[in-house]
């Protein structure tokens, strides 16, 4: 029954396909791209830090580096152009990423604007470089890592929180409208990984997890043609019932077990 198909064409054979991750730098994106140089795939890396892509491809022969700040458009669309001449990706994973805790008591638009940017403009300016060639081909797969941060509020996720709800917004809007046109869209939301934007929290992160442990969840669920690939599941599963509850409850708990 259509009803139990998956939701994107499952990909298990990634030996020749063209990846390009973006947010390859460390943590998440750099050990999902390690894991898909592993199993066959043509990766290329892109993210500010020129020297963290040279070493990646110094450790992983035949992968190619672009530097590229994601919250300028035209780099974004001239990297695009660049990534093409080549071939047309594959797979695009969008794992650029900016966090840093915030409360309401201590606003900081400046910094809220950059969350924005990093994590879900630059989005959009990937979408504007790609997509029409995308969907010319009537194939592809776009991967955008979220967080359940965006689940609901969060205490400290004033300025993440919000950006990583548009986002995951964003994908399932997208899958509505590109599934027809032969693209699959996939949304990641981790729980807590050992990563540079968590490094900074001070308090304990019920079910952390490597980022190689993250990569291998990553390509589970695209093997898998999930939707949503949300990792580690002892602790996801608690934040979607979170998600699920009447906001009095929410509320309650939230502030009785973080406040």
């Amino acid at each position: 029954m259509a009803w139990f198909q998956p939701l994107n064409p499952p990909q298990t054979d990634w030996r020749g396909k063209s990846v390009w991750v973006i947010g390859a730098s460390s943590g998440i994106g750099r050990a999902t791209a390690s894991m898909l140089h592993a199993v066959g795939a043509r990766v290329t890396v892109s993210a500010r830090s020129g020297a963290a892509l040279e070493a990646f491809v110094q450790a992983h022969p035949g992968s190619h580096a672009l530097a590229l700040d994601c919250t300028d458009r035209a780099a974004v669309l001239a990297a695009a152009r660049s990534v093409q001449t080549d071939a047309l990706p594959d797979c695009v994973l969008y794992c650029a990423g900016h966090y840093q805790a915030m409360r309401a008591r201590a606003i900081d638009v400046e910094d809220m604007l950059r969350h924005l940017q990093v994590n879900y403009q630059g989005a959009l300016y990937l979408l504007e470089a790609l997509l029409p060639a995308l969907r010319q081909r009537g194939s592809g797969h776009l991967a955008f890592v979220s967080s359940v941060a965006g689940y609901r509020g969060l205490p400290n996720s004033l300025a993440y929180g919000p950006t990583k709800a548009a986002l995951t917004n964003l994908a399932e809007t997208l899958h509505l409208d590109l599934q027809a046109d032969g693209i699959g869209v996939s949304v990641i939301n981790p729980g807590f990984v050992e990563t540079p934007l968590t490094a900074g929290n001070t308090f304990t992160m019920p079910g952390l997890i490597t980022p190689a442990q993250a990569a291998q969840a990553i390509l589970k669920g695209w093997a898998q043609g999930a939707f949503e690939i949300h990792f580690p599941k002892r602790f996801t599963w608690w934040m979607k019932a979170l998600r699920a509850m009447p906001n009095r409850w929410y509320f309650f708990l939230v502030r009785k077990t973080t406040l």
